[in-house]
């Protein structure tokens, strides 16, 4: 970063959020006075026991669950993993399923149990990046643990239809996860109209803070501990909680769900904006022929590289991301468009735009001169270069 960071346009809300200075405030009583051991008996303990039961009425109110099925971790991918590894833990091994446009903290703990000799498949999706349910079918047709689709992108924001999906796979006998880190705060989330038996869910896209997170879970699922040792989260995830953290999780999600009509108004129209600056450059857009989450626009310029834009933007002052950015090792075209059957080097130019709250008409109309402008620049450089 060129270091004027602060003046900087934020239009990478899907990679992590602002703190929101209401969570901060809930927060700070937990990180400055002293806070007791949850599981201590004295009034310390019992204060700190009666906040995290506090938020996790909070949490379970925003996702459409109760209470007793929000598991905190801390991490989407620890709760990803403690679905895709606690569930199968019990079962004879046989395979499990995932899109082949998960978040790598689904598609690795499944190839991870190939040690164990599970067999682990994607499913296919079509261009517009929705599950192809045909291939689902085929694929259950043969005995399955655990069947993981996430329920909104985070490269392309597409939304899948995860009831029928869940009851698809619920006849076959396999578990449902979801990971719906990408949905919460942004459309409405119900666990129990999603008819999923496990949900992942995230503190930090929904500015909240980053260390907290919750696997909501079916009471009746057989899941085995991630963690094991005192005995907290009814033995499933053991570990002194992060109160600070979990506190200001439970705020986030009281004010997501108060926000979510505005947000989704405020950034849909953004992004219309923004898509329709888009058309008058030589651009393609990536699945915008079906749903998709209100904030997020993927697109890519043919002839350059993602990362190259993405570096020229952060230079004049706007943050994106490019189609890799999904983990921080990888410089490889995004995984999600080469499942949709993108050319390699089409998806080398992709670029995500997602819009947060406080993201103004004005910064789109600037971001969109920078982007023809960038665009131009580094045309003619390839140009020059060819």
């Amino acid at each position: 970063m060129t270091g004027n960071n602060m003046s900087s346009v934020y239009l990478d809300h899907n990679a992590t959020t602002a703190l929101d200075s209401q969570v901060l405030e809930a927060m700070l009583p937990w990180m400055k006075a002293q806070a007791g051991n949850p599981t201590s008996r004295h009034v310390f303990g019992r204060t700190a026991r009666t906040a995290i039961e506090h938020a996790r009425a909070q949490v379970a109110e925003a996702c459409g669950a109760y209470p007793s099925q929000v598991i905190f971790t801390a991490s989407g991918t620890e709760a990803n993993n403690f679905a895709v590894k606690g569930i199968t833990a019990n079962q004879a091994a046989t395979q499990i399923l995932y899109s082949a446009i998960e978040h790598p903290c689904v598609s690795r703990p499944a190839i991870s149990l190939g040690q164990y000799g599970f067999k682990s498949q994607a499913i296919s999706v079509n261009g517009q990046g929705e599950l192809d349910a045909a291939h689902l079918a085929a694929l259950l047709e043969k005995p399955s643990n655990l069947v993981s689709v996430m329920l909104a992108n985070n490269e392309t924001g597409v939304i899948q239809g995860i009831p029928g999906i869940a009851e698809q796979v619920k006849r076959s006998g396999a578990s449902m996860h979801t990971d719906a880190v990408q949905a919460l705060g942004k459309i409405p989330l119900s666990f129990t109209d999603l008819n999923v038996h496990a949900m992942t869910i995230s503190s930090h896209k929904i500015h909240g803070p980053q260390g907290a997170a919750a696997l909501v879970l079916d009471k009746r699922v057989d899941i085995q501990p991630l963690l094991h040792g005192g005995g907290q989260e009814k033995g499933l995830r053991s570990g002194t909680e992060n109160i600070a953290a979990i506190v200001g999780f439970g705020v986030a999600c009281e004010l997501a769900v108060a926000n979510l009509n505005s947000f989704a108004s405020h950034t849909r129209a953004l992004r219309e904006q923004f898509e329709q600056g888009l058309k008058a450059l030589d651009v393609t857009i990536f699945s915008n022929e079906v749903a998709r989450i209100p904030n997020t626009s993927f697109f890519a310029v043919n002839g350059i590289e993602g990362e190259t834009l993405v570096m020229a933007l952060d230079r004049k002052g706007f943050a994106v991301a490019s189609g890799s950015a999904c983990s921080s090792d990888s410089t490889e075209p995004s995984h999600v468009l080469l499942a949709m059957g993108v050319n390699q080097d089409l998806a080398r130019g992709a670029v995500r735009i997602s819009f947060g709250g406080h993201n103004t008409v004005q910064q789109v109309s600037n971001f969109l001169d920078t982007l023809k402008n960038e665009i131009s620049r580094l045309k003619q450089l390839t140009g020059i270069a060819a």
